[in-house]
């Protein structure tokens, strides 16, 4: 560990259930602390529902209830400013802004800077999910980012937003996107050998492309994008070729949409929940990305090409993602526009390599190294 900061002491409240991390946000946040154990001490305080990983560098403390009372339980501010104290922490980092009051309050009364990390504009995105208390969350988010020390937002899209409409100071705002835990790409045999695994277990011939769509599914973005592959983009590839199946991945489908496994004669592959994504990474071809909605960056996209994959994606759900560091592996068509999307799909060649400017800019590693500059004030 550096001189330079080794007096800094993290400690982070994650307030939900991560480990194990098997989804993209779990993913973002257990890495992300992973990583940054390596370069400064971390001390995580979270629930009780956590299966707690065997992660030597990391302390962690299950003291956060389960109940959704635990947001506003008072006595979490005479805890935590105990640990605080004990473990000389300099920085609280808290995950989301729900537990704005308790972190404000925490920096009034301790010797910490207070970090908002932040995954989404989550009012913006409980908007477009129609609820209506949305505009009480936007004022709340709006003065926990504004009284924080630091802020890191998940894409530039969302930093922008904060520095427009909550008017954070953009001195204290800086972006913290979502990575990936490899340097490097996926190599040929691991391919290969995946590819073989997916075959054995679906109906893949040997000439077919394998395109993949991984997601929560009872999550409405998600859904509408299994919608759109259903209703838009496999009738275009289907008169275009049959070469090809859609492999749909995820947890939480809805009821009445459990006629997907009748679309089998149709390309589609329904594979429900799945205990190793990563297989279905590597194995795929093209990752199809027609989410339209939802905000913040899409972590499934930057899985997939981390692993390789040729992607296909809307605009909206390519937020978050340079265009320009992806080479030939990332297209990006315009919202619903399923014609461009399905010749995208049938055009894109998946031969091309993923740069490394990619991985310098995604590698969790380079992503801790930035951090920990920030935090420092380097």
């Amino acid at each position: 560990m550096n001189d330079e900061i080794s007096n800094i002491h993290i400690a982070a409240l994650v307030s939900y259930k991560v480990f194990p991390a098997k989804m993209g946000g779990q993913k973002g946040i257990a890495f992300f602390y992973s990583f940054l154990a390596r370069i400064v001490p971390v001390t995580i305080i979270t629930t009780r529902n956590n299966d707690l990983p065997t992660e030597p560098k990391i302390n962690f403390l299950r003291l956060l209830g389960n109940s959704s009372l635990r947001y506003i339980d008072p006595l979490l501010f005479f805890k935590i400013k105990r640990i605080l104290k004990e473990n000389k922490c300099t920085h609280l980092v808290i995950e989301h802004p729900y537990y704005g009051w308790l972190g404000i309050l925490l920096k009034l009364f301790s010797d910490i800077k207070l970090v908002v990390h932040s995954h989404n504009i989550e009012s913006e995105r409980f908007k477009s999910n129609g609820k209506w208390w949305w505009q009480i969350l936007w004022q709340y988010e709006k003065i926990t980012y504004r009284k924080a020390d630091i802020n890191f937002f998940i894409s530039e899209e969302d930093r922008e937003f904060a520095i427009n409409n909550y008017k954070v100071e953009p001195e204290i705002s800086h972006t913290i996107t979502y990575g990936f835990e490899r340097n490097l790409a996926t190599s040929i045999n691991e391919k290969r050998v995946s590819r073989k695994l997916l075959q054995s277990l679906h109906p893949i011939d040997d000439h077919d492309k394998i395109l993949l769509f991984n997601g929560t599914l009872d999550y409405k973005p998600n859904l509408d994008a299994v919608e759109a592959i259903l209703m838009q983009i496999n009738p275009l590839l289907l008169q275009q070729d049959n070469n090809y199946k859609i492999i749909i991945c995820g947890k939480a489908l809805p009821l009445q949409y459990l006629e997907l496994k009748s679309y089998a004669t149709q390309n589609i592959i329904y594979a429900g929940f799945v205990d190793d994504i990563n297989v279905y990474f590597k194995g795929a071809d093209i990752f199809i990305n027609p989410v339209t909605d939802g905000g913040g960056i899409k972590t499934k996209l930057v899985e997939a090409l981390g692993y390789g994959l040729s992607c296909v994606s809307s605009a909206s759900g390519a937020i978050g993602v340079p265009v320009h560091i992806t080479g030939k592996k990332l297209f990006v068509v315009n919202d619903n526009d399923w014609i461009s999307f399905a010749n995208a799909i049938m055009n894109i060649d998946i031969q091309e390599v993923i740069p490394q400017s990619f991985y310098d800019h995604f590698y969790w590693g380079s992503i801790a190294q930035k951090v920990k500059r920030i935090l420092s004030g380097t």
